[in-house]
C-alpha cells in the first residue's frame, strides 16, 4: 500500500538546509487530514520510522517530529531514535507539572526538544533548561511583537531560535537581522510530498496480540505465534528492534527473542502504537474495552459448558466487534483470521456452541431476556449464574485496563 509524508526544509543563516520538519499526510493531497493528533503521530511513526526510517526521508538530516498532548502522554517519542530527531512540542501542550516531568524524562533520555509556535508566559521558564529550539510562527506573532522575548531567549546559550512562516524576502531579512538561527517557510520551500510503499497487516491479529500483552502475565510463546502468523507485523517488530531506538548487543534471530528483548512494558507501548495508528477517534478505546469484557464473559460461560471451549470462546468474544472497530463487513474480516472454523462460523452468526455463548453475552448486554433464556437452555446453563460471571468479567477487564 502507498503511504505519504510531507517534508519542509529548515535553513540556517547561510541558507543551507540543516533539517526537515516531517508532516503527516494520508493521501497525495498536500494538506493535514482531519484526524486526531495522536493518530497522526502514531501513523507517521508506523509508516515512516518503522518502514524505511526517517533518515531515508530526510536524506540523513535531522527530522523535526510534531508531538501533541496525547502523543507526549503515551510516550510515542520512545519509538523515535533520539540521535535522528528533534521532538517538536506542539502549542496545544500546556506547561503543567505532569508535562514538565514528561519533558524532563525525554531530556534525560537525550532527546532534543523544541517548542512550536511559542508564545511566552512565565510558566514556561522552568521548561527552558530542557529546550534546544524555540519556533515562532511569525504569521501569528509578528517579528515586531517578539523582539523583547527573542533577546531574552538569546541569553540561554543552548537555545536556538527559528522563524516559521517566512513568506517574503522582507520577512527573512528582518528575522535574520534580529538574530534568528533558523528559517522555515514558503519563501524558501513549500512542503514536498514523499510517497513510499508499506505493508498492510491483519488488524484481527493486532487485537489478539493486544488482548495478550495487556494481561499482567502475558504468554510470550502465544504472542510470538501471533506475530509469526503475519509477515507485516513481524516486519514492524523487527524494524522497531533495529531502528536505532534500542541498543542491540547481539543479533536477533527469532520473533520470540525479539519479544523477550523488548520486554513487557515496551511491548505494550508498541501494540498500543499500532492500535492508535489504525483506528479513528475515541471509538476504538471504548469498543476495545467492551471486547475485553465480552471475551472474559464468553470464557467464563464456556467453562460452565465445557472447559475445552474456554480458549475459543475467549477469542470469539474478543473479535465480535471487529467489524464495528474497523467499519468493515465481518464476512471480509473472518477470511483473514488464522483461527478454527468454529470461531469464524460463530462470528458469521452460524449456529454452533460458540455462537450460543456469544448470543448469551450479547443478550445480557442489551437486556434481551427472551433471547437470553432461549440461549441458556440450549447451552444447559442456569441464567442465575450470569450476573456473578458478568461482574467477574467486568472486574477482570478493569484490572486489565489498569495494566495498559
Amino acid at each position: 500500500m502507498s503511504v505519504f509524508v510531507a517534508r519542509q526544509a529548515i535553513f540556517n543563516r547561510k541558507q543551507n538546509v540543516v533539517a526537515y520538519e516531517l508532516l503527516f499526510r494520508n493521501s497525495a493531497e498536500n494538506f493535514f487530514p482531519d484526524i486526531e493528533e495522536g493518530q497522526a503521530t502514531a501513523r507517521l511513526i508506523m509508516e515512516n520510522q518503522l518502514n524505511l526510517g526517517t533518515r531515508h526521508i530526510t536524506s540523513g538530516k535531522t527530522a523535526l517530529i510534531n508531538i501533541g498532548p496525547d502523543s507526549l502522554k503515551h510516550n510515542l517519542c520512545d519509538f523515535l531514535p533520539c540521535k535522528d530527531v528533534v521532538i517538536e512540542l506542539l502549542e496545544t501542550i500546556e506547561p503543567t507539572d505532569d508535562n514538565y516531568q514528561l519533558c524532563r524524562e525525554l531530556f534525560h533520555k537525550n532527546y532534543k526538544l523544541a517548542l512550536d509556535d511559542f508564545v511566552y508566559n512565565e510558566q514556561w521558564e522552568r521548561f527552558l533548561k530542557f529546550i534546544k529550539l524555540v519556533k515562532f510562527d511569525i504569521a501569528q506573532t509578528p517579528l515586531s511583537d517578539i523582539a523583547e522575548i527573542v533577546e531574552k531567549l538569546k541569553q540561554h546559550k543552548k537555545i536556538k531560535i527559528l522563524a516559521e512562516k517566512i513568506e517574503t524576502q522582507a520577512d527573512y531579512h528582518q528575522a535574520h537581522k534580529m538574530g534568528f538561527d533558523y528559517f522555515q517557510g514558503y519563501f524558501f520551500a513549500k512542503p514536498t510530498m514523499h510517497e513510499q510503499q508499506d505493508i498492510d497487516y491483519n488488524y484481527a491479529l493486532v487485537v489478539a496480540i493486544y488482548a495478550q500483552v495487556m494481561k499482567p502475565s502475558p504468554d510470550i510463546k502465544q504472542i510470538s505465534v501471533l506475530f509469526e502468523a503475519d509477515a507485516a507485523l513481524a516486519y514492524k517488530l523487527m524494524r522497531l528492534i533495529n531502528s536505532g531506538v534500542f541498543p542491540i548487543q547481539s543479533k536477533i534471530s527469532s520473533i520470540k527473542q525479539a519479544l523477550v528483548y523488548l520486554g513487557h512494558e515496551r511491548l505494550k507501548k508498541f501494540v498500543s502504537l499500532i492500535v492508535t495508528a489504525h483506528t479513528a477517534g475515541k471509538k476504538p478505546a471504548e469498543l476495545m474495552q467492551v471486547c475485553v469484557v465480552r471475551s472474559r464473559f464468553c470464557e467464563l460461560i464456556a467453562k460452565q459448558v465445557s472447559k475445552s471451549l474456554a480458549g475459543e470462546a475467549f477469542l470469539t468474544g474478543l473479535f465480535s466487534l471487529l467489524d464495528a472497530i474497523l467499519d468493515q463487513p465481518m464476512s471480509l474480516l473472518v477470511e483473514k483470521l488464522p483461527f478454527p472454523d468454529d470461531i469464524k462460523a460463530a462470528l458469521l452468526n452460524e449456529k454452533n456452541t460458540l455462537y450460543y455463548i456469544l448470543n448469551v453475552v450479547q443478550a445480557y448486554e442489551t437486556g434481551s431476556w427472551w433471547t437470553l433464556e432461549k440461549a441458556v437452555i440450549l447451552l444447559n446453563v442456569k441464567s442465575d449464574v450470569l450476573p456473578g460471571l458478568y461482574n467477574q468479567a467486568v472486574d477482570w477487564a478493569d484490572n486489565y485496563k489498569n495494566n495498559s
